[in-house]
């Protein structure tokens, strides 16, 4: 018997130990059976598809709040689900470009922007 609420884009098999992602903004539930089987993301499979689905929808799902560095210079930008990536980005482009670039985390519970600057490394 078919799941109804199943994505009819993910393959059969047992998704028993596929992490689920719900999104309230879209009212769906998803099995991340399909990032793991097929793409292979393993343990970043969560964080693949919060990428994947604010790309397609523009929103992230639930629970999934990026870290945005973003240039004070060039519309250069882009967001991370975890700081480590973010800071790289930051550095990076900075290093690269010379110049400054915003660091903050999206759900506003970080105090304040950390600006990354190419002297700052």
């Amino acid at each position: 018997m078919s799941d109804p609420d199943r994505d009819p884009g993910l393959p059969p098999g047992d998704s028993a130990d596929a992490p689920t992602v719900t999104c309230t903004r879209c009212d769906r539930e998803w099995i991340l059976e399909y990032e793991l089987e097929e793409l292979r993301a393993g343990n970043r499979a969560l964080e693949q598809f919060a990428l994947d689905h604010q790309r397609h929808t523009g929103h992230y799902p639930d629970d999934a709040t990026p870290w945005l560095a973003t240039c004070r210079l060039c519309p250069a930008g882009e967001a991370f689900l975890a700081e480590r990536p973010a800071r790289r980005w930051a550095e990076t482009h900075a290093r690269h470009t010379r110049h400054d670039v915003a660091l903050e985390h999206a759900d506003g519970s970080e105090n304040d922007e950390t600006i990354v600057t190419p002297d700052s490394e």
